[in-house]
């Protein structure tokens, strides 16, 4: 609410309960995600507010937008720099740090695109407990 005030926005009751229902999600909801659980407490908000509601805190930089690939955007309230890892299957987002990846350089190609303002990886593969529940397709090497 105070960093709201700070920039001159409304502190309203909406974003206040949208914003809090990204801060207590570590599973990167989607806006439609995010209006289903916000909307058992304000059963008055639309699904306009919460879409127009998730821009403005991303304009101002209150929360990330992931756009993994061939999905809806998912919204992340953790701002500390961190990647994320994508289940290809369930398509579960995980947050993960790596110092390594922090500090892989940008290449020059890249950097004449224009001014980069920040850089973070999106692993792709199969979470653990996808990779767990899969059926072998096929059976392991020289077992007839």
């Amino acid at each position: 609410m105070q960093t709201c005030r700070e920039r001159g926005m409304k502190a309203t009751h909406q974003r206040i309960e949208i914003f809090r229902e990204l801060a207590a999600s570590g599973a990167h909801p989607d806006a439609e995600t995010v209006y289903q659980a916000v909307s058992q407490r304000v059963p008055s908000i639309s699904r306009d507010t919460v879409y127009r509601t998730l821009a403005t805190l991303e304009a101002e930089g209150f929360v990330r937008k992931i756009n993994p690939l061939f999905e809806r955007a998912r919204y992340d309230a953790n701002l500390d720099h961190h990647h994320h890892f994508i289940c290809t299957v369930c398509g579960s987002v995980t947050d993960f740090c790596s110092e390594r990846l922090d500090n892989l350089p940008i290449p020059a190609s890249v950097e004449a695109l224009g001014e980069i303002d920040s850089a973070h990886v999106q692993v792709q593969g199969i979470c653990a407990a996808c990779a767990h529940n899969r059926k072998p397709t096929q059976p392991p090497a020289g077992v007839l």
